[in-house]
């Protein structure tokens, strides 16, 4: 293949306009969710995944399946943690039968942070979507989104 074979050309354009979809999602997302509770796309992420946790079998989180759910490395996670840690959103525990293992869950103060803030995530989402949807490139991406439905 050459740098001008259409198949590859057609990849190339495809994951662009992926790449402006999503662009697009999150800074709109992200304009919403700062105006109007202070939080970054990133921020809410993790609240999300760490609300997600349960006290069952593989319910609590290593840092490390943290990072690879909110897509950031295991340095800019900690990071992360460690700020919404300072804000009262979150509290690190020692995991109980390893000591060298550390758990983050969300305080009541996050939880209540996030409930206020799922309203404003998902409107922001939507109507990032539907602008995407009038653009012609983007639409066909749009509807896939729209459609996949993944398991609770």
């Amino acid at each position: 293949m050459t740098a001008t074979d259409p198949a590859l050309t057609a990849l190339a354009q495809g994951w662009c306009a992926l790449s402006l979809l999503h662009g697009r999602i999150e800074a709109h997302i992200e304009r919403a969710l700062q105006a109007g509770h202070g939080l970054s796309v990133r921020e809410y992420s993790l609240l999300d995944v760490l609300s997600r946790q349960h006290d069952g079998e593989g319910g609590h989180l290593q840092m490390k399946q943290v990072a690879d759910a909110v897509v950031l490395s295991q340095s800019a996670t900690t990071r992360l943690v460690t700020r919404l840690e300072d804000r009262g959103l979150l509290s690190r525990y020692l995991c109980p039968t390893d000591r060298r293992g550390i758990y983050t869950n969300v305080s009541e103060a996050g939880l209540g942070l996030l409930e206020e803030a799922r309203p404003t995530n998902d409107a922001a989402l939507r109507e990032a979507l539907d602008e995407a949807a009038g653009n012609p490139a983007l639409a066909p991406l749009v509807r896939v989104v729209e459609s996949v439905s993944v398991p609770a």
